[in-house]
C-alpha cells in the first residue's frame, strides 16, 4: 500500500472515531491527528492536481 492510500485509509479512521462519540478529551487529539495528515497529503499531491478523496 502506498503511503497516499496509507494516509487516506487512516484519516477515514479518525473521521469514523469523531463521528462515534470519543471520550471527551479525544477530539483535540484526534483533531491534531487530521492535521497532521493533511499537511502529509498536501506534501504527497502532485503540482496542480487535487486529490480524489473529495476535497
Amino acid at each position: 500500500m502506498s503511503a497516499l492510500a496509507k494516509l487516506i485509509v487512516q484519516k477515514e479512521q479518525l473521521l469514523a472515531r469523531l463521528e462515534a462519540d470519543p471520550a471527551p478529551n479525544e477530539p483535540a487529539e484526534i483533531q491534531a491527528l487530521l492535521a497532521k495528515i493533511e499537511t502529509a497529503l498536501k506534501l504527497l499531491e502532485p503540482q496542480g492536481a487535487p486529490l480524489a478523496s473529495g476535497e
